[in-house]
Formats: C-alpha cells, sequence, structure tokens
C-alpha cells in the first residue's frame, strides 16, 4: 500500500527479493499539471511495470474491500507513504502483522510531512523506522530504524530520494527479522514525540524575523513543495535558495539592503541573507542575476 515516489522503492525491494507481492493499493489517478490531465500515482506506474495487480479504491473503508483483503490472506502488508487510514478490521488481516515504512526516527515527527518538518526544524540528523501498525498515527511498536544525515545543503527532495532508498533497504531486513523470529517489537516513549503534520501551500509564506541559519532552513525543507515565497510589489515570488550574507544592522526584517547589481541581500532577525535562486510572479525559476536584470529591487524595499 503506497502512492508517491516515495513507495516506488520499497516495491521494487520486494519484487527484486523474490516477495510475492499479490496486490498493490493506492490511490486513484489525480488531475496534475496545467493541463489538469489524469495521472496515475508513481506506485501504480511501478506496479504495472512489474506485472502487479492494482487497486485504487476511493475508500478502503468498506466491507467489499475488506472482504477482498481477506481472502488474499497476506502473510504482511506493507504500507509506505499510502495516505489512508487502515481499519482495525484491515490492520488485523495479515498474519505477520501492517508493517509501515516511515521517514524519521520515531517517535520524533509522527505524521504526513516527517522529511520536510526534519529539514525545516534544521535537524542534523533523521532516518527510516519500521513498525508494526496500530490504530493511531505512527504510534506502533518500532521493529527496525536507520539513521541517515542531514546534509547542510539537503532540500526536502534530495533528502526524500535517500530515504525512500534507505526504506526499501530498511524494509527487506525487517521483513527477514520478522521471518526469523529475531526481531522483537519496542514500544515508542509517547512523551518523546513530535508531529509533523501535513503542509499546506500557504505554509511557505517566509517569516524574514528568524536566524540566518533557520531561515536557510525554512527555505530548503519548503522545496521543491510547497515551495518558499514571499510577496515583492504585492506579488508572490517563490525562494529556491539563499545564503548568509554581510548585515546592515540598521535595517529591519525583510528589507533589501544595498549590495552589488548582481546581489539581492535580505536583513533578518540576526544578520541578512543572499537570495541566490528566485522566480516572479509570472516566469521561471532563475538565477538571481539573471531576474535582476528585468527586475529591479531598489534597496529599502520590504519583503513581506
Amino acid at each position: 500500500m503506497g502512492t508517491p515516489d516515495f513507495s516506488v522503492p520499497s516495491l521494487n525491494a520486494l519484487h527484486e527479493n523474490g516477495y510475492d507481492v499479490c496486490l498493490v493499493v493506492t490511490q486513484p489517478d489525480r488531475p496534475k499539471g496545467r493541463g489538469r490531465k489524469m495521472r496515475p500515482p508513481p506506485v501504480k506506474d511501478a506496479a504495472t511495470r512489474l506485472g502487479i495487480d492494482v487497486v485504487q479504491p476511493q475508500s478502503i473503508h468498506t466491507g467489499v474491500f475488506e472482504e477482498r483483503i481477506e481472502a488474499l490472506a497476506p502473510d504482511f502488508f506493507v504500507v509506505a507513504a499510502y495516505g489512508h487510514f487502515l481499519s482495525e478490521r484491515l490492520l488485523a488481516v495479515p498474519r505477520l502483522g501492517p508493517i509501515n515504512v516511515h521517514a524519521s526516527l520515531l517517535p520524533r515527527y509522527r505524521g504526513a510531512a516527517p522529511i520536510q518538518w526534519s529539514v525545516i526544524n534544521n535537524e542534523k540528523e533523521t532516518g527510516i523506522t519500521t513498525m508494526r501498525m496500530n490504530k493511531g498515527i505512527d504510534t506502533g511498536d518500532i521493529l527496525l530504524s536507520a539513521k541517515e544525515n542531514i546534509l547542510p545543503d539537503d532540500t526536502s527532495s534530495t533528502l526524500h530520494d535517500r530515504l525512500a532508498v534507505l526504506g526499501a533497504s530498511l524494509l527487506i531486513k525487517t521483513l527477514e527479522g520478522l521471518e526469523a523470529g529475531s526481531i522483537h517489537p519496542v514500544p515508542q516513549i509517547h512523551d518523546q514525540a513530535t508531529d509533523a503534520p501535513f503542509l499546506k501551500k500557504s505554509d511557505g509564506k517566509i517569516n524574514w524575523d528568524l536566524p540566518v541559519e533557520m531561515l536557510d532552513a525554512f527555505v530548503r525543507g519548503m522545496s521543491p513543495w510547497p515551495g518558499a515565497f514571499t510577496f515583492f510589489e504585492n506579488k508572490r515570488v517563490k525562494i529556491f535558495k539563499v545564503a548568509p550574507a554581510a548585515p546592515d544592522d540598521r535595517m529591519p526584517p525583510g528589507t533589501v539592503i544595498k549590495g552589488f547589481p548582481d546581489e539581492l541581500r535580505v536583513a533578518v532577525k540576526d544578520g541578512a541573507v543572499s537570495i541566490l535562486e528566485i522566480q516572479g510572479a509570472s516566469g521561471k525559476r532563475l538565477l538571481i542575476r539573471d531576474f535582476l536584470r528585468g527586475c529591479k529591487v531598489p534597496s529599502g524595499t520590504v519583503l513581506f
């Protein structure tokens, strides 16, 4: 059970390691892109290439769907970023249990966006946890975990790709350990839990009153979605990359500081950042020098 790109390496690993994947459950096709054409989720594409049966129920909370899953009598479920909660009836089906591949070191960052929030919060380390699912939100007993460093230039996208591969590897180790009886589930320490709630488009608005280090982490964590943005002349612009810059103590946060012609420096809480990559309201992603050739941003301008 999975939907986005994160799920694909786990599906591929199951197939490559000889597991009999009798069914793939994923979300329905959705309209995407400017043309709003219906597109299948990445997991459906992967399953089709592997010749595995796929179902895309609008709801998994129906007797018809639950009966179909029960009839398969699976040894286990593998759930990796599926996007729906499983009923207690479904959780009770697999002989070896429902196994979730989660992109954090639980109990930290429970929820829908653990990768983004770990970058936004400027964590230095995250990882993958496999757990035995229960009816809570990422509250099940831990089976195995593996750590992954968060690099200074990581975006959510680059970290996502490494964690997806790490998750696939840890999944196979988990299944082998469960079959061998060598894994002993460990209850989570719930007092240490933190949340990673779903991000909305509006969450990408930049707060220029952040310290340099945290603002950089925010921009990287919001890439590629929902994207960090600010407003210039009442038009929304996206910010893709920033770097520390020489400050001007006289300027309040969000104010453009005088600099070289190909430079856009902005005051923040404890200094300044230089915007390196940007996208105008109706343009494309550009290096700042190219953006400034066609759009002047005078010093003293306040971004908000």
